[in-house]
């Protein structure tokens, strides 16, 4: 068995979506100052790095974080490669990746996986096209994974595609980083920290794939 993490470390040199919270790691105790322990303080915006989008980030009424279904976050999942796709992953673009039937978890590899190692937000991310965002709902996909900070494009006049998702319930993870998975078949664990009423949570998410014997 082998286990990918596809999480983005929290960092105070990390990019964030512009407008969030940046991150702020400071040190309260320290044992090289004669403290017992060593303990930090956190500060970063619910939406930071590998995070999870549940419905209420975007629909009124909407599920919180805390709500969310874990079946939903566990189990078979697809990496898919469209790392060939220059802007934005369309319906035709999934229709032509062949998922299977039953696939209800997919992570889209684009080249948005090479971002991570350059400085600040990268504004010409690949993002979720509205057309493939209805394409999932139509297949009765549970999740979809990103691998920047939003499925939407940047600076879009408004959030069609989060609204097509989470309004049909569909769980959205962004920020991972799929730069050294293989496109296949893997068991995904996503799990949220569970904030009250949250309307998102950083998240720790691992790929494991069972070699044959």
């Amino acid at each position: 068995m082998k286990i990918h993490d596809i999480s983005v470390s929290i960092s105070p040199t990390m990019p964030t979506y512009p407008g969030d919270p940046t991150v702020t790691i400071d040190p309260v105790l320290r044992i090289a100052k004669g403290d017992a322990a060593n303990v930090s303080r956190l500060s970063f915006g619910n939406h930071t790095g590998t995070h999870v989008d549940p419905p209420a980030h975007f629909i009124p009424g909407g599920k919180p974080i805390d709500q969310l279904d874990l079946n939903a976050l566990y189990g078979p999942a697809r990496v898919v490669d469209l790392t060939r796709v220059a802007s934005a992953v369309t319906a035709r673009d999934l229709a032509r990746a062949k998922l299977p039937t039953r696939a209800t978890r997919i992570l889209l590899k684009t080249r948005n996986s090479s971002l991570w190692e350059r400085a600040g937000f990268q504004k010409d991310f690949v993002a979720l096209a509205w057309d493939a965002a209805q394409w999932i709902v139509a297949r009765g996909i549970q999740l979809v994974g990103v691998d920047y900070l939003s499925v939407e494009a940047f600076g879009a006049p408004e959030p069609r595609a989060h609204r097509i998702l989470l309004g049909a319930g569909v769980v959205i993870v962004e920020g991972l980083n799929l730069h050294d998975i293989a496109p296949g078949n893997y068991t995904l664990a996503c799990l949220p920290l569970k904030i009250k009423h949250g309307d998102g949570a950083p998240a720790r998410a691992i790929l494991i794939k069972v070699r044959p014997p």
